[in-house]
């Protein structure tokens, strides 16, 4: 079986290109697509919304896949349907076209990104996986940092359909032959004979209500991280700050990530990922506070992104951590892929629907208010799961 390191170091190199071209790209790239057709913000940002909802439709059954046969088939196979979608795509001329190519790379989501990852550590090296997925997650924080500037400067030099026929070649290449190299898992038989059978089933999981309020949490950050992650650059425009400025302060979001990462596995490591999680969700709102406020001086962006960056960065190991921590990992995939499911309803949900309010609002307060509130509710729900959690310990 693989070390820990060297399966981290695989499924970081996959995680980064393939958070940067799923993901990452899509915000530099929009634009050039809508000049091109002529087509309004709700084709194309819907496009994207309608895959990320293909993604939560599909993220159970893609769990249990992951549960029964572990990550190097199916993530390997992840890495073919998104290079399918991406070649795909640079090559569309036409709305259907457009969603079609999307709607392969909402599969693709599912099989390739955090939570197939984390499925396939926890498979992997079960009670050392908070570590593992710590470091991971370490590695794949650069994902915007590399991304968002390399699409920009292949997109000048290239335009956008070469770079997602890149995009989509490194997938069938780097991808497919780092994915393959995991190696196989060890038989769950094997897993189950380490200790006593703890957790819950997907049944028992779903009727807990625990389960539902963190599902519920993780949608609402959802929502928020999937809306900035698109919008952001053109929120800081609207704020009235220049392009230089803007692009720094999102391309520091990344680095801030890996930051929070290595505190959470240095001064955290110790703390139950429930814990973690307390001081995460509170820092999301805090951090929309500042720039709805404060956001026209340059030292709150600073601080925004600094609040949202170590927010972010920290609340991914904690969605890859918690199910565990509270139903066991016997079924990990199968459960975590049910919870994903929300969010990644959310995150389609997201990005259109703040790219709809900023079309029509002239300044960006209602959007920045709406996502306040969002980020607070999200902060209620998970305290009412860490709470039912406490109880029934």
């Amino acid at each position: 079986m693989p070390t820990p390191s060297r399966s981290i170091a695989i499924l970081g190199c996959t995680q980064v290109i393939s958070w940067g071209a799923l993901y990452y790209a899509f915000t530099i790239l929009a634009p050039a697509v809508q000049q091109e057709f002529g087509w309004s913000a709700r084709i194309v940002f819907g496009a994207f919304s309608w895959a990320l909802l293909v993604a939560g439709i599909v993220s159970t059954p893609v769990g249990i896949l992951l549960d029964r046969h572990g990550g190097r088939p199916v993530m390997g196979a992840g890495s073919v349907v998104c290079g399918v979608g991406l070649i795909g795509l640079s090559q569309c001329h036409s709305v259907l076209a457009w969603f079609g190519a999307w709607t392969v790379l909402g599969l693709a989501m599912a099989l390739t990104l955090y939570e197939a990852a984390f499925a396939t550590i926890n498979r992997k090296f079960g009670e050392q996986g908070r570590s593992a997925i710590s470091r991971l997650t370490l590695i794949a924080g650069f994902a915007s940092t590399v991304f968002w500037p390399l699409t920009q400067w292949l997109n000048h030099a290239a335009g956008w359909r070469n770079t997602y026929l890149l995009y989509g070649l490194l997938q069938l290449t780097v991808c497919l032959g780092l994915h393959l190299m995991l190696g196989k898992d060890a038989a769950r038989a094997a897993h189950a004979a380490l200790g006593k059978r703890s957790g819950h089933t997907l049944r028992e999981a779903l009727a807990h209500a625990a389960f539902w309020k963190l599902a519920l949490a993780f949608a609402a950050n959802s929502f928020i991280f999937s809306s900035m992650s698109v919008h952001l650059i053109p929120l800081l425009h609207r704020l009235g700050h220049p392009a230089a400025l803007v692009l720094l302060a999102a391309s520091l979001i990344g680095p801030i990530q890996v930051l929070g990462r290595i505190g959470e596995m240095t001064l955290a490591r110790q703390a139950s990922p429930q814990r973690v999680g307390i001081v995460i969700f509170a820092a999301l709102p805090a951090a929309l506070a500042v720039l709805w406020l404060l956001g026209s001086a340059a030292w709150a962006v600073a601080l925004f992104c600094l609040l949202y960056g170590l927010s972010n960065g920290i609340l991914t190991i904690v969605r890859g951590t918690i199910p565990q921590a509270m139903f066991g990992r016997e079924n990990y995939g199968a459960i975590s892929g049910a919870m994903a499911g929300p969010s990644l309803v959310a995150k389609a949900a997201g990005p259109l629907v703040v790219g709809v309010l900023l079309q029509a609002s002239a300044t960006p307060d209602p959007v920045l208010l709406g996502l306040l509130a969002v980020g607070f509710i999200s902060l209620m729900f998970y305290l009412g799961a860490v709470r039912i959690d406490t109880e029934n310990a």
